[in-house]
């Protein structure tokens, strides 16, 4: 896997632009990086189920960049905004439901750009 972000297609989709700019000036974290994102793939977990956990993990942590471009990727690898949504709802009772709130709230103006 390259630098880039792949989808449920293997298509390579661009890494965001701060995401070049940083690797470009930091290359052994971007190397890392990539190691990490390879050993993740590990294991008996699927792309769906992973693309599900990493969602909820961001979810539970309230990481609004990282749940906007969770829902883009899992919605890019055939996951439903209702599953997403379901996500939401199953975080209520961990976040609270004003966090859960903004949640949806970022989940919505992800799935909408």
């Amino acid at each position: 896997m390259s630098d880039s972000h792949r989808d449920s297609n293997d298509k390579l989709a661009p890494p965001p632009g701060a995401y070049k700019d940083f690797v470009s000036r930091y290359p052994d974290l971007g190397k890392a990086w990539k190691s990490i994102r390879e050993a993740e793939q590990d294991g008996p977990l699927g792309e769906r189920e992973r693309r599900l956990l990493k969602l909820a993990v961001a979810m539970g942590a309230m990481r609004q960049g990282v749940v906007s471009s969770g829902v883009r990727k899992a919605l890019a690898a055939g996951i439903t905004l209702t599953e997403i949504e379901q996500l939401v709802a199953l975080t209520a009772s961990t976040v609270g439901l004003p966090s859960a709130v903004a949640l949806h709230g970022w989940v919505r103006d992800a799935a909408t750009r």
